[in-house]
Parts: C-alpha cells; sequence; structure tokens
C-alpha cells in the first residue's frame, strides 16, 4: 500500500464520521462544526484525485461562506433540537425506507458510471487545464441549471434573513429610536419618604417590657395597640 492509498482511506474514514456525527449530534451546532470538517475531508480527496479547482472551490465556497453563514444563521434561531427528537422512533421505519431508496440509486449511478470510459483528451485541451475547460462547460452547457441554483441560493438567503428578523414572544428587544429618546426623567424617579421605625416584639408574660431605643428618659414602655397602630 503505497502512500496516496493510505491517506485516501484516512480522509475517507474521517469523512464517514464527520458525516455519522452530523446527524448524530445532540447541538446543531456542534452538526454543523462536523460538516465543516466533512467538507474538507472531501476537498482533501478531491486533492488526491489530481481536481485542484474542485477542492479549493469546496473549501472556500462551502466551508467558508455557506458553512459560516449556516452556523451563524443557526445560532440565531436558538433552535431547540429537543422539540425534533420527539418523533423520532415513530418516523424512524419510513426514513430508513427513503435512505435505502436513496443508497440504491446512487449505487446504481455509480456503478454505471465507474463501466464508462472517459472520451481521449487532445493536447489543445492539456493545455487548456481543468479549470478553464470546467469554466466552458458550466457557463455554456449548463447556464440555466447554474442561475437556477443561484436563485434557490438567494431565496434560502432571504428567508434566512426573514426567519432572523421575526418578533418572538421570548425575544427581549428595544429599538434604536427609543433609546435615543430616553431620558433620565422616564427611567428614575426620586421619591422622599419620611423614615418610620419598626415597633419592638412584646416581651413575654412576666417580663417587664423595655423602652424602645432613643425613647427620651421616663418614657412609657409600647403597649400593644400602641404597637399595633
Amino acid at each position: 500500500m503505497n502512500s496516496i492509498t493510505a491517506l485516501f482511506y484516512v480522509f475517507s474514514a474521517v469523512l464517514l464520521f464527520a458525516a455519522f456525527r452530523v446527524i448524530t449530534a445532540r447541538s446543531t451546532v456542534h452538526s454543523a462544526l462536523f460538516l465543516v470538517l466533512a467538507f474538507f475531508s472531501a476537498s482533501c480527496l478531491w486533492m488526491l484525485l489530481r481536481a485542484e479547482f474542485l477542492a479549493i472551490v469546496l473549501v472556500l465556497v462551502y466551508v467558508g461562506a455557506v458553512m459560516v453563514l449556516f452556523l451563524f444563521v443557526v445560532m440565531m434561531l436558538d433552535i431547540n433540537a429537543d422539540e425534533f427528537r420527539r418523533g423520532f422512533w415513530k418516523h424512524l421505519p419510513l426514513a430508513g425506507l427513503v435512505g435505502a431508496l436513496i443508497a440504491l440509486q446512487m449505487a446504481l449511478v455509480l456503478m454505471r458510471g465507474f463501466e464508462l470510459e472517459a472520451p481521449p483528451v487532445t493536447a489543445r485541451e492539456l493545455e487548456m487545464g481543468n479549470t478553464k475547460l470546467l469554466g466552458i462547460e458550466l457557463y455554456t452547457h449548463y447556464l440555466y441549471p447554474l442561475q437556477l441554483a443561484a436563485v434557490l441560493l438567494l431565496v434560502a438567503i432571504v428567508a434566512a434573513i426573514a426567519l432572523t428578523l421575526r418578533e418572538r414572544k421570548s425575544s427581549k428587544h428595544i429599538g434604536a429610536s427609543e433609546q435615543v429618546r430616553a431620558k433620565k426623567a422616564d427611567r428614575v424617579r426620586l421619591v422622599k419618604m419620611q423614615p418610620t421605625v419598626e415597633a419592638p416584639p412584646a416581651p413575654p408574660p412576666g417580663k417587664p417590657a423595655v423602652a424602645p431605643p432613643g425613647a427620651p428618659p421616663g418614657a412609657p414602655p409600647p403597649t400593644k395597640d400602641a404597637g399595633a397602630a
């Protein structure tokens, strides 16, 4: 086993572990971080396949922009993950059936794809390089799907902003204009009150009453009626 094969198995194992933790982590923030690790491991696999442009695009676009935006949206929405897990075992059979169908479809496509032979590359295409050839193919034959994907991303960004700016009962916020118009008299009110002295507790039966501290000499001790008043 050479070094490239060993690196392939290492990056593949890390990718599978990160993908498994994306769907099993209890915290949505942890799931997003594991998804970043999965994207980075996939970019390393692209590098081993000598697809440097795809690897750099995967890191810059998904890890550097999309996942950071998704992470901030998750943190701002403050999603309660416990509510999503209440019906987990109830919907597990249907989810397993859908996952099996998806795996079967992917297996059929990949098996047919491995049997196909790539067309021969001309000398002119070799001089142009992978990046230029990918750009020509993307912006000529697949221009409309590219624009459709851009519109979907724009709708997702607008939806995320709308969910963030919605007024929730649990959120405590105040407008900037109200803060600027605030005055000291509206927030603090000084009230002058007369000092009061609490009456001492009544003495137990058979024990003489004691005058309160600060009373003039010879003053009678307070009675129960006076203390109540």
